[in-house]
């Protein structure tokens, strides 16, 4: 991963790898078929708050599969690293499928604009035309996301070395100044980004993207924060 290495910040409990494994690990990669994972190529890097408990954020990379235009299967990490920890799901819906769940299911979906515009999310190593292209596709679209592992935070704060308790629900960050500064910071150096550029570059988004559901739900949660252009709650509209 060059320059954009992102190692986990947690090594799990346990012992090491035993002679075992090491048959164990030739064996399936001499006969051992792995077709379910070798269209997971799409990676993109966000970050996570918690829904019902906000302040619990992580930095998540996802390696994704696009099923069709309106689906995407993505399996979650703590880092890019063959040492990263599995972390979580999230699936992703278009607007349009998006519209056909009932609305109690709605509830468990989060939006996606506020990522997309404010340059929050990216996908290291992609063509500047075919990232572009590829959020262009994303714009107003959902995710459901679950975390099964807090593993801490690549700017230090210290995680669970296991898979602790209930999964997660996790959200989106919806305005500037909700998620925490120093995580950003710490990716935005780590990984040699220019998120103000981005963000820059997304604006010709603007006019395609569309309100939202979900876009309040943590408006209570933090204070200072300040709304981005094109993000807008249906509530709102």
């Amino acid at each position: 991963m060059t320059s954009n290495e992102r190692r986990s910040p947690t090594t799990p409990a346990g012992q090491g790898k035993g002679a075992w494994l090491s048959v164990l690990e030739r064996g399936a990669n001499l006969l051992q078929d792995t077709a379910p994972l070798k269209d997971f190529d799409v990676y993109v890097v966000g970050f996570h708050p918690a829904k019902d408990d906000p302040q619990m954020q992580m930095e998540a990379h996802h390696f994704c599969r696009v099923v069709n235009d309106d689906f995407i299967q993505c399996v979650l990490f703590d880092g890019n690293t063959r040492e990263a920890n599995l972390i979580g799901i999230e699936y992703i819906v278009s607007e349009d499928l998006f519209g056909t769940l009932p609305d109690e299911e709605r509830s468990y979906w989060h939006p996606h604009n506020f990522e997309i515009l404010s340059g929050q999310l990216i996908a290291p190593g992609l063509p500047a035309a075919a990232e572009k292209a590829f959020m262009k596709r994303l714009l107003n679209s959902y995710g459901k996301t679950w975390h099964t592992w807090h593993t801490g935070r690549h700017d230090g704060e210290a995680g669970h070395r296991l898979p602790l308790g209930d999964p997660m629900l996790m959200w989106s960050f919806n305005r500037d100044g909700e998620c925490d500064p120093s995580i950003e910071q710490d990716r935005e150096s780590a990984m040699d980004l220019d998120t103000t550029k981005t963000r820059e570059q997304r604006q010709s988004f603007v006019a395609e993207a569309h309100p939202q559901e979900g876009v309040n739900v943590l408006r209570d949660a933090f204070s200072g924060t300040s709304p981005v252009r094109g993000v807008v709650d249906v509530e709102d509209a």
